[in-house]
C-alpha cells in the first residue's frame, strides 16, 4: 500500500509540473504573436501574461503542496499500526 502512494504522489508532481510548464510555454508563445501582430498593446498584454504564469504556478504549488500532505497522512498512518 506504501509502496502504490509513493508510485502516486510521484506521477501527481510530475503531472502537476509538467502541465504547469506547457501551459506557461503556451501563454509565452501567444504573447509573443499577440505583441508582433499590435505592438501598441504590449503593457496590457504583459499584464495579461503575468496573471497567467502566477495561476499556473499556483495550481502547480497547490499540486505539490497535495503530494506532500498524501506523503505526510501515509507517513503518519504507517507510525500509527507501527
Amino acid at each position: 500500500m506504501l509502496e502504490g502512494a509513493k508510485s502516486i504522489r510521484v506521477r501527481a508532481a510530475t503531472i502537476a509540473s509538467a502541465g504547469a510548464a506547457i501551459d506557461i510555454g503556451n501563454v509565452l508563445s501567444s504573447s509573443i504573436h499577440s505583441v508582433a501582430r499590435n505592438p501598441f498593446l504590449a503593457k496590457e498584454l504583459f499584464g495579461y501574461a503575468i496573471l497567467d504564469f502566477a495561476l499556473t504556478e499556483a495550481i502547480a504549488l497547490f499540486a505539490l503542496m497535495m503530494v506532500f500532505l498524501i506523503t505526510f497522512i501515509f507517513r503518519s498512518q504507517k507510525e500509527m499500526y507501527l
